[in-house]
């Protein structure tokens, strides 16, 4: 068994080019070199084709929703064969629809699949209720199949909808960017919520927190959006969050304990734009501690 990298570069979801672009980034980086010094054994599982976003004025509250589900339903393809085949897919996106996609995959063949969502917005969003029309801030409610969300999305995989809300975990989100519409979506939905203000010195208790709210034996997918931490300490994020969200150790710190869950399943890397880092020096940081982060999935043993 191993740690199945797939890159995934697509911006296709997102309101803007760049994240497509950073899977070229993270190996310019190191990061291939910084998994294997941290113990992973690695597979190379390739690339999807380059996806970048475009304006799409013919579909305003869902853009580029077609591409959007193409991208989606390649990587739940791939992710299935992966996992089947006894690996751990680590994708390296892309924005945050991949998720749809590796949950799509996963639940062929893994029908008590949980996700653990790390994250600096909650992403509840539909075509009916957005101003922006970026699939890019819809995935859970896709994932949720909630009212006004795109059926060809939220319809990806083997079952609608692919998650029930009890089966989900939001992580370092902000809880004031939620209004009480949304608030009420997650009470309704039974969706656990652990926001930034109850992860800020406590990060390993956090995500043992989540882990033990979706069942420590469920396999999880674990999803990382760069965006949950304070962009003056990374400013990586594709949609930045200044002076709001986790400190980058605190980040890191969460997702090294969700990749020591007993049953990883798979862990997605989104929304890094490398224009956001000319010098290239915050993509190496987070290549190294992404690493080590992944690492503990190796160090844990148990896999899906």
């Amino acid at each position: 068994m191993a740690i199945s990298v797939l890159r995934v570069p697509t911006s296709a979801g997102a309101y803007n080019v760049g994240q497509e672009r950073a899977p070229e980034a993270f190996e310019r980086a190191g990061l291939f070199d910084a998994l294997r010094s941290a113990g992973v054994s690695l597979h190379d599982a390739g690339a999807l084709p380059v996806t970048p976003f475009r304006p799409d004025p013919s579909n305003r509250r869902q853009q580029n929703l077609p591409r959007v589900v193409d991208v989606a339903a390649r990587v739940a393809d791939r992710v299935a064969a992966l996992s089947e085949g006894g690996d751990v897919p680590l994708l390296i996106g892309g924005d945050c629809t991949i998720t749809v996609g590796v949950v799509a995959g996963l639940v062929r063949h893994h029908p008590d699949l949980v996700l653990a969502y790390l994250d600096g917005d909650a992403d509840l969003d539909t075509p009916r209720t957005t101003r922006s029309g970026i699939l890019d801030a819809m995935g859970i409610a896709h994932l949720l199949a909630v009212d006004g969300a795109a059926p060809a999305l939220s319809a990806l995989g083997p079952r609608v909808p692919l998650l029930d809300g009890e089966r989900v975990a939001l992580i370092g989100y902000e809880e004031e960017d939620l209004d009480d519409a949304k608030r009420a979506l997650l009470d309704t939905h039974g969706v656990h919520r652990v926001p930034a203000t109850a992860v800020h010195g406590r990060p390993e208790a956090a995500a043992a927190d989540a882990l033990s709210a979706l069942g420590v034996d469920a396999p999880v997918v674990v999803h990382f959006d760069v965006d949950v931490i304070d962009s003056v300490d990374c400013p990586l994020g594709h949609f930045p969050h200044f002076n709001q969200g986790l400190s980058f150790d605190d980040a890191l710190a969460v997702l090294a304990g969700l990749c020591a869950a007993r049953r990883v399943a798979a862990i997605t890397v989104t929304e890094v734009n490398p224009d956001h880092d000319p010098d290239g020096r915050h993509v190496r940081r987070l290549a190294q501690g992404l690493a080590a982060a992944v690492g503990a999935v190796e160090r844990r043993g148990d896999r899906v």
